[in-house]
């Protein structure tokens, strides 16, 4: 049988994008945003690189969307202080109130997502999905 599991995770990541987009994405920031909160969420003060590698960015992607989340309100970023050209991160007050929407909006989309699915069918798509980052990593290396 022929899934065509590239096309179908294809489309159906676009139309998750555009659908969370149209709904100014999760709590009121947009989904690449709710993934920066919720990285500092557990990680306070991190490294802007940090940031990055757990977001899955490159540099420029990276500084585009500090600077949006700044400009928000959501987060302020200082100068390391052992390494004045590196940049630590931190939430701010309308950033953890931001979260807190975020957590709930995405409670919400979560349940759709898995609505019609047992627990057992979730857990394999959650693996399938998780393999995808072990076989494909980031960077250009091929996995061992």
């Amino acid at each position: 049988m022929n899934h065509r599991l590239v096309y179908l995770l294809n489309v159906g990541q676009r139309r998750l994008h555009r659908w969370s987009q149209a709904r100014t994405a999760v709590g009121g920031v947009t989904a690449a945003q709710a993934g920066l909160l919720f990285f500092l969420a557990t990680n306070d003060g991190a490294l802007t690189n940090e940031a990055a590698a757990a977001l899955d960015l490159k540099a420029p992607g990276m500084s585009g969307l500090v600077d949006r989340a700044e400009r928000a309100g959501l987060i302020e970023r200082h100068a390391d202080e052992s390494d004045r050209r590196a940049s630590r991160l931190w939430l701010t007050a309308e950033g953890r109130v931001a979260l807190k929407r975020s957590k709930a909006g995405l409670a919400d989309l979560n349940a759709r997502l898995t609505e019609g699915f047992t627990a057992s069918e979730i857990d394999v798509v959650a693996r399938w999905l998780t393999s995808l980052q072990e076989k494909f990593p980031a960077s250009n290396e091929e996995p061992e």
